[in-house]
């Protein structure tokens, strides 16, 4: 999961990211982009997507209550937000859960509530229980399987598709975020690729031959968009196509 964080104290900074490393699964499930500047993390948020951020309220450039109103209002974004803040009066926690956010968490954070907040903002976008098929529609994924099914109606035929390891990596983050844009870094990750050095044409190969395996277009509900120069997104299309 990729974390974005707004901290401008370098103590509280690392042990935020020490914490949520710590108490989430280590270093190989979570990925944490910490920023003590306002502005460069509004820079990095125009063109990458995350699993959850987390901002500090006092911050120099521009604060976290100004871009959890960019993010809700100019970029129109869902990301969970989680605010970290000394504020600890109801007129500020209220102010910023009206803003937007998701959560409140007072500083001195407390690394279990921390943990607990952060999981049930979270939860949502977990991957798939080993065992657990989820449905989207006419569309099925099965992670036991590594799946992808289809059927048109309750008495047609079932389409199975079966997708390497990358690829149904790649489809379950997509179908997790319906309607969202996702970053082609955060694609990248979730598909197992280690940095975000990876040449592009690599995510592109990827994505075409989705596409083409399982006809994502509208007349089956689902299209599989790229958005210049931030990433891809899978639309439902479900009135459209009716």
């Amino acid at each position: 999961m990729r974390i974005a964080i707004l901290e401008d104290d370098p103590i509280q900074q690392g042990l935020l990211v020490r914490t949520l490393v710590r108490q989430l699964g280590g270093e190989e499930r979570v990925h944490c982009r910490a920023f003590s500047d306002g502005r460069e993390l509004q820079r990095l948020l125009r063109r990458e997507s995350f699993d959850l951020v987390i901002l500090d309220w006092a911050a120099p450039s521009l604060d976290g209550m100004e871009v959890l109103q960019w993010l809700r209002t100019w970029k129109d974004s869902s990301v969970p937000v989680l605010m970290l803040s000394s504020k600890g009066a109801d007129r500020d926690v209220a102010d910023a859960l009206n803003a937007g956010a998701n959560d409140y968490v007072v500083k001195p954070f407390r690394p279990l509530e921390l943990q607990a907040r952060v999981m049930r903002l979270l939860r949502p976008v977990q991957p798939l229980a080993p065992d657990r098929r989820q449905t989207f529609g006419h569309w099925t994924l099965d992670p036991v399987a590594q799946s992808v099914g289809y059927q048109e109606a309750p008495d047609a035929p079932a389409e199975q598709h079966a997708l390497t390891g990358r690829e149904f990596q790649l489809m379950q983050l997509l179908f997790g975020r319906l309607g969202q844009t996702v970053s082609r870094a955060h694609l990248l990750e979730a598909a197992g690729y280690p940095t975000e050095d990876e040449p592009s044409r690599t995510l592109d190969s990827h994505i075409y031959r989705l596409r083409r395996k399982l006809r994502l277009d509208a007349e089956r509900g689902m299209s599989l968009r790229a958005v210049y120069g931030q990433g891809y997104c899978l639309d439902a299309m479900e009135d459209a196509a009716r």
